[in-house]
C-alpha cells in the first residue's frame, strides 16, 4: 500500500497501534498507540508475548516516560456483544489514536486491517515484531489488560482469571460450567453462550 509517504521524514510522528484480549471469553479488549521519540531510544522493545512478564512491567514504565505520546483505551464487554469482537476491536483502536496528544502523520496498525482514522494509516502483518512503536504499543495494552485481570479475579474468585486472563483454558471452561457466567463475560462467545443456554 503505497501512502506516498517519505519515511525518514515522518518516522518521528508514526503511531504504532496494537491490540490484547480478542479472544478471552472475557474482559475488555484493550488497545494502545505509541509515538516513540528518536531521541530517546528504548532498548529491547518485542512483542509483548515474547517477553517475561517482569520485563513488560519494566518496559511499561519507560515506554511512558519515554514516548512522545501514547494512549491506552479499550471496548467494554457490553460493546463487545453488541458490535461483535472485530468492529469492538477496531473501535478501540480508534479511540487510542484519537487519544493521543500529538497528532500522527501515519498510523501503523498491527494486523491485516485498519480501523477508520482521521490520519493515513496502513496494517502491518505481525507489526509487533517488526515495528518498535507497534511493540510499545502491545507492551502498554499488554500490561494494562494483565492488571485489571487480576484484579477482575478477586471480584469474581473461582474462574481462576488471574491467570489464564480470559482465556479459554480448560481451567475456566470448567470453572463457567460449574459457576456459570459473570457479568465481565462475553456473551456473544460460543462457550459462554452455550453455558447460558444450559
Amino acid at each position: 500500500m503505497q501512502l506516498g509517504l517519505d519515511f525518514s521524514l515522518v518516522e518521528e510522528l508514526v503511531a504504532g497501534v496494537d491490540e490484547v484480549g480478542r479472544g478471552p471469553l472475557c474482559g475488555p479488549v484493550v488497545t494502545a498507540a505509541v509515538i516513540l521519540d528518536p531521541l530517546r531510544p528504548i532498548l529491547g522493545l518485542n512483542d509483548s508475548k515474547k517477553l517475561s512478564e517482569a520485563r513488560r512491567e519494566k518496559l511499561f514504565d519507560e515506554i511512558r516516560e519515554k514516548a512522545l505520546a501514547w494512549c491506552i483505551a479499550r471496548a467494554e464487554v457490553e460493546e463487545i456483544d453488541r458490535l461483535n469482537i472485530l468492529h469492538a476491536t477496531m473501535l478501540a483502536m480508534q479511540r487510542a489514536v484519537e487519544g493521543l496528544q500529538v497528532t500522527p502523520r501515519l498510523a501503523l496498525i498491527d494486523g491485516n486491517r485498519c480501523p477508520k482514522l482521521a490520519v493515513p494509516s496502513a496494517p502491518v502483518v505481525k507489526g509487533d515484531s517488526q515495528v518498535p512503536a507497534i511493540a510499545a504499543a502491545s507492551i502498554l495494552a499488554k500490561v494494562s489488560r494483565d492488571r485489571e485481570m487480576a484484579e477482575l479475579d478477586v471480584r469474581y474468585p473461582g474462574y481462576g482469571i488471574a491467570g489464564h486472563k480470559g482465556y479459554p483454558t480448560p481451567v475456566h471452561l470448567e470453572a463457567l460450567k460449574r459457576l456459570g457466567a459473570t457479568p465481565i463475560h462475553r456473551r456473544s462467545f460460543a462457550p459462554v453462550r452455550n453455558v447460558l443456554g444450559e
